[in-house]
């Protein structure tokens, strides 16, 4: 059984995996026609939902930080 995986591919194989601009232009060109596939969201409900978004981070921010408040004084109290 040989330990080494490259010694398991055959020569085409190892071909396929050298590096070459063609397959960069290649896989560029594929990435573009994937974007061109996308639906993406009009601009007004993304405008909106990002600041959904941006309010909940700031009230379960502050819930944890109360939560974190309290807790600590009732560890220092329990604790003197």
């Amino acid at each position: 059984m040989a330990k080494n995986p490259k010694a398991l591919q055959t020569g085409s194989e190892q071909e396929e995996k050298k590096f070459s601009l063609s397959k960069i232009s290649e896989f560029t060109a594929d990435v573009k026609k994937e974007f061109g596939k996308i639906a993406w969201p009009p601009k007004n409900n993304t405008i909106r939902m990002t600041g959904v978004v941006i309010v909940l981070v700031f009230l379960i921010s502050f819930y944890l930080g109360a939560v974190d408040m309290l807790l600590g004084k009732l560890i220092n109290f329990i604790l003197k």
